[in-house]
């Protein structure tokens, strides 16, 4: 016992610790060491077992009073037996929603039944790809998908007639069993799912013809979903309860659409914002010029290049891109001018620009003053 840490320390409590203080230290901790959440880890499963056997320990009023006393040296050994404590089956599920509460009000004896828990269906993730003009008209689209659904002909509890639907004679209908198992010196309580109703505390004499006694069918739906504002790649909106019916009635689950926003073909994302590069010729960057772009909103984009630009110069078109999340208005449109550089010269144009040379060129010797300029420059 000497090596056992501190239940309270286990849990990370003190002695003065409430009953409710102790049953909310449980739950973060279970949580946080719960085996699903750390398939791959064996520490944690050890750490979690050691959690539910502080908690089975300080939950019980007169077990906690002899543990303040006489420590994990208590008269008798280990209310566990020689085996000690090997936890018990507490799902994530139980966690959430108090479940797990019974389980170790039993385990000394008294206590009350446990509960037969509402089944709920699972949740159901669709992709759909948009683009990015959908987005930006926040458009309205249609989702043609195979769902899930509570069969119509028996409405979803599996039976020809409601008279066939009949309550299992194993759990009396509670969907659970509880045996009992001497552990040492006390009797343990162990709740398990009814083998018989699979949990459900009923069972069918004449399954429903159409589903097969499932309680649930496939049927083609189109589903009409709005694109929220400042959607992006990974949005994910919920339909409630359009999801998996639960086996023989119970909850449905939700539905998820995640969306995937096509790549455009010259714009880029920074928010509401918009980028793009436009390549211009030397002449366009040193006279000046108008390019002029389709856009979403069906006007041009019209960017105004100013005699002078230089590559790597931006320009920023006010109010022509996406819709802000939050406030009114848009973003910007904002242009990277980069220089076009043909890939092939003819020996026309190879003269011409030696002819140029002299006057638009930099000579080695202005090089240097040139570089110390641009770092100049750069760093204002």
């Amino acid at each position: 016992m000497a090596d056992k840490r501190d239940y309270y320390e286990v849990l990370g409590i003190n002695k003065k610790s409430s009953d409710a203080d102790i049953k909310r230290a449980f739950r973060s901790q279970a949580r946080r060491y719960h085996p699903d959440k750390n398939p791959d880890d064996d520490d944690s499963e050890r750490v979690f077992k050691e959690v539910q056997e502080a908690y089975a320990v300080l939950s019980n009023e007169e077990q906690r009073q002899q543990y303040d006393m006489f420590g994990h040296d208590r008269p008798g050994g280990s209310p566990f037996g020689p085996s000690g404590f090997e936890g018990v089956n507490i799902s994530l599920d139980d966690l959430f929603g108090g479940g797990f509460e019974s389980v170790f009000s039993q385990m000394f004896g008294g206590g009350h039944g446990r509960r037969r828990r509402t089944r709920r269906g699972s949740d159901v993730l669709v992709r759909q790809q948009v683009t990015l003009k959908q987005v930006y008209d926040q458009e309205e689209i249609d989702l043609n998908l195979v769902l899930t659904e509570s069969c119509e002909q028996c409405g979803g509890s599996g039976a020809a007639t409601p008279e066939d639907v009949v309550t299992c004679e194993s759990c009396a209908g509670q969907g659970r069993i509880t045996q009992q198992a001497r552990v040492g010196p006390f009797v343990q309580q162990v709740i398990n799912d009814c083998r018989r109703c699979s949990g459900l505390g009923s069972t069918i004499d004449n399954p429903c013809k159409s589903c097969n006694g499932e309680g649930r069918e496939q049927n083609d739906r189109i589903v009409r979903l709005s694109i929220p504002i400042g959607a992006e790649s990974g949005t994910r909106l919920r339909l409630r309860g359009r999801g998996e019916p639960a086996l023989r009635g119970g909850i449905s689950g939700d539905l998820f659409v995640e969306l995937q926003v096509e790549s455009h073909e010259w714009f880029e994302r920074d928010g509401p914002d918009l980028l793009m590069a436009l390549p211009l010729g030397y002449p366009e960057l040193m006279l000046g010029a108008t390019v002029s772009l389709p856009h979403f909103d069906g006007k041009p984009l019209e960017i105004n290049i100013p005699a002078g630009s230089r590559p790597g110069d931006t320009i920023s078109v006010k109010n022509r891109g996406m819709q802000k999340r939050r406030g009114r208005g848009r973003g910007s449109v904002t242009v990277l001018l980069k220089m076009y550089t043909p890939t092939k010269v003819s020996k026309s144009m190879q003269a011409t620009l030696k002819s140029m040379q002299n006057e638009f060129g930099l000579s080695n010797d202005d090089v240097e003053d040139a570089v110390r300029k641009e770092a100049n420059e750069r760093r204002r």
